[in-house]
C-alpha cells in the first residue's frame, strides 16, 4: 500500500466518532490526514458531539472531545490531496454554506478522487451538486437532500456502507468497519 494524502473537512459539533476514528485509523495504516476547518488554523480545536441511538425518534447528542486540527484551512489546495473524508454530525449543516468548502468537495469529484462521507456528510455532497445519479447512504433524515440532489438514497443497515464509483457512504458511525474498509480499497486502486 502506498501512503496517500487525505483531506478531512470538519467543524464545530462534528460527530466525535465520525471524526476521530477515521482520522486515527487512516494515519495508523500509513496515510497522512490533514484535518481542517474554515476560519481555523493548525492547533485550533473544534468541539465534537457524540450522537447515539438509544431508542428515541432521532439520535441523542452529548458533548464529545475537543478535536485538534493539524492543518490550516486557508493554506490548503485540494489538488495536493489524493482523497477526501467528510464526517457527519451538525458541522455539515453550516459547512455547506461555505463556497470554498463546496468547491473543494466538487474538486474531488471532478478529479475522480476517492471521497468518504458518513451520516450528515451527505449534506455537503448535496450542496456541492455532486450526487446526480450516485447511490448515497446517509443518516435517514438526510434522505430528502440526497433525493433532491438527484442521488439515489441507499437505505442500508446502520452497520453497512455503499460504494458508487469514487464515493463511499454510510449511515452513521456503527458502519466504521465496512465504510473504512471500502474507502481503503479505493485508496489502494
Amino acid at each position: 500500500m502506498s501512503s496517500k494524502r487525505i483531506l478531512m473537512i470538519t467543524g464545530d459539533f462534528t460527530e466525535d466518532y465520525e471524526t476521530m476514528v477515521p482520522f486515527q485509523t487512516l494515519m495508523a495504516v500509513g496515510h497522512r490526514v490533514d484535518a481542517v476547518c474554515p476560519g481555523k488554523a493548525s492547533g485550533d480545536t473544534v468541539a465534537t458531539a457524540i450522537h447515539d441511538f438509544e431508542g428515541d425518534q432521532t439520535y441523542t447528542e452529548k458533548p464529545g472531545h475537543r478535536f485538534a486540527l493539524n492543518a490550516d484551512f486557508a493554506s490548503i489546495d485540494p489538488a495536493d490531496y489524493d482523497a477526501l473524508v467528510l464526517p457527519g454530525g451538525r458541522a455539515p449543516e453550516y459547512l455547506r454554506l461555505n463556497q470554498q468548502v463546496l468547491a473543494m468537495v466538487k474538486h474531488f469529484f471532478d478529479s475522480r478522487k476517492p471521497v468518504a462521507a458518513i451520516c450528515h456528510g451527505a449534506q455537503l455532497l448535496a450542496a456541492a451538486n455532486v450526487l446526480e445519479g450516485k447511490q448515497c447512504s446517509a443518516y435517514p433524515a438526510c434522505r430528502p437532500e440526497v433525493d433532491l440532489a438527484g442521488g439515489r438514497f441507499a437505505d442500508i443497515d446502520v452497520t453497512d456502507a455503499v460504494t458508487d464509483g469514487n464515493l463511499v457512504t454510510a449511515p452513521a458511525w456503527p458502519a466504521h468497519p465496512t465504510w473504512l474498509a471500502q474507502f481503503m480499497a479505493l485508496l489502494n486502486k
